[in-house]
């Protein structure tokens, strides 16, 4: 979808909903057919979170066929921002001169632009930077952390109309909880997931299958000037999904959490992938992409001496698979299942 297409749908007062896809990270995408007013109650909340003005500008650099692109434009709209047009891709700073007020970028093209000069000089400019579709490893945060302008990581889903939830990396108020947005309550179910109460966003409620821990805190002053308020507030931290447990043995492992005790030591591309065994029931299998196929019996080694080294023994793969590559969604998410 181009930019004048979806306009035209979005500019359409007989067509109260439009039509967008979920990211298919644990499947097939799904279409799903959101109302317009939700869209824009999503994007001022957003706006006034951060406090955008009239007149800033708005980087769109994410394919329009998703809900991350579309809230880009609605919240263009609702908030008269300037948007700049870019063509989604792994740099998308490589040919932009213009300053950027408001961006939103997945992991992927935050990396990229860390690696070229002149592109990390434009990142550093943004003034808030937003990154999600999937999860920011502690290598990138880290990356991070010095930026003189803020940066978020989101938390959210299409069925949310992009984000309900921000946490901060960088600055005084750098955080691994997220603060839900104004009107977004959270609970947990029976099962330790998310339920997220946003009737402004969707109707009833939504159980996630995102294993959470919540708390209520009272917001750092840095967090408060953007709130304009003191009153406590519900944070949550993300474990990992509720598919991405397995059983070994009566233990219950997060697959998310393995990955990410890995980051910081595996250079290579890799997933944690469940095993079926007779004995344990499940165990834990590690795919990565060898440097060389053909050394790749004697990197599965380096690999296993690694994980041996920086894991508890129950988190320990019991199978390394060699594979050509890692495959990720459209948004850069690893593709489960």
């Amino acid at each position: 979808m181009v930019l004048a297409e979806f306009l035209d749908q979005w500019n359409d007062d007989k067509a109260p909903c439009m039509l967008v896809h979920t990211s298919g990270s644990t499947g097939k995408p799904k279409p799903l057919w959101v109302e317009k007013r939700r869209m824009e109650a999503s994007a001022r909340a957003t706006c006034q979170y951060l406090g955008l003005k009239a007149g800033n500008t708005a980087l769109l650099c994410m394919p329009l066929d998703y809900i991350a692109g579309k809230m880009m434009v609605v919240r263009s709209l609702v908030a008269n921002l300037q948007l700049v047009v870019v063509e989604p891709d792994g740099h998308p700073l490589k040919d932009l001169e213009t300053d950027i007020d408001f961006a939103a970028m997945v992991p992927l093209q935050v990396y990229n632009s860390l690696q070229v000069p002149a592109e990390r000089q434009r990142l550093m400019r943004i003034k808030h930077l937003i990154i999600g579709g999937s999860a920011i490893d502690e290598a990138l945060a880290k990356e991070l952390r010095a930026f003189p302008h803020a940066v978020w990581s989101t938390y959210g889903m299409t069925e949310t109309l992009s984000h309900i939830a921000l946490r901060r990396l960088n600055g005084q108020a750098a955080s691994q909880w997220y603060t839900p947005l104004p009107g977004v309550k959270v609970s947990l179910n029976d099962k330790g997931c998310l339920v997220i109460d946003a009737p402004h966003l969707c109707e009833g409620l939504l159980e996630t299958n995102d294993i959470a821990t919540i708390k209520h805190i009272k917001m750092a002053k840095q967090e408060d000037d953007l709130q304009h308020n003191d009153e406590p507030k519900q944070a949550f931290r993300i474990l990992g999904r509720l598919d991405n447990v397995l059983v070994s043995g009566g233990i219950k492992i997060q697959i998310e959490e393995v990955e990410r005790a890995l980051h910081q030591h595996l250079s290579v591309p890799y997933r944690i992938v469940k095993c079926h065994d007779q004995k344990f029931g499940e165990v834990v299998g590690l795919q990565f992409v060898p440097l060389s196929a053909e050394n790749a019996e004697s990197e599965t080694a380096m690999v296993k001496q690694i994980c041996q080294k920086v894991l508890p023994k129950y988190w320990q793969p019991k199978a390394y698979f060699p594979v050509k590559e890692i495959e990720r969604t459209a948004t850069g998410k690893i593709k489960r299942g």
